[in-house]
């Protein structure tokens, strides 16, 4: 088990805020899109798939993927899942 807290410190400690627990249901599935600053997940409990241009990453409890800002990518759940989602600003 994840402990929320040691999650949030370890985002912290590399340079995320705005930090909040998201969870989807299993067949979830997001198109491809981008997002205007880094984005991080943290799986907590269940398994995901994030795909970019580039590469497919399968996310399990304790992976971390950072998605740097402009990256197009998808994201899909067979099982559900449970994740701690922070955002990184460029200033």
């Amino acid at each position: 088990m994840i402990d929320i807290n040691e999650a949030k410190k370890k985002l912290i400690d590399l340079g995320y805020s705005d930090l909040y627990v998201w969870q989807d249901s299993p067949g979830t599935y997001y198109d491809w899109h981008t997002h205007s600053e880094d984005e991080v997940r943290y799986i907590l409990e269940g398994s995901m798939v994030i795909g970019t241009k580039d590469k497919v990453y399968h996310l399990r409890a304790g992976d971390i993927l950072e998605v740097p800002a402009g990256t197009k990518h998808w994201a899909k759940t067979e099982e559900g899942v449970k994740y701690l989602c922070g955002s990184k600003r460029h200033i």
